[in-house]
């Protein structure tokens, strides 16, 4: 899994910000230690209400985009 994603690379930045390790990151967020290295490896299939328990400590959660909206921009 070589294709990092634009969430990847923001787990795994706000993750070091915190001073987390991967399984520090999968204790804190209840989820599985696998599931952090996949998601920060840029797997392309998650379950979003995992994604999202680890995106809460950050403060952040999954949403919609308008991607007509996006594109006019």
């Amino acid at each position: 899994m070589t294709n990092k994603t634009e969430l990847s690379r923001y787990v795994k930045s706000m993750r070091k910000r915190y001073g987390l390790s991967q399984t520090d990151l999968s204790e804190k967020s209840g989820v599985g230690l696998r599931f952090v290295r996949e998601l920060e490896g840029g797997k392309p299939t998650l379950r979003m209400d995992k994604v999202n328990c680890v995106l809460g400590l950050f403060g952040s959660e999954l949403g919609v985009i308008n991607l007509k909206e996006e594109i006019e921009k």
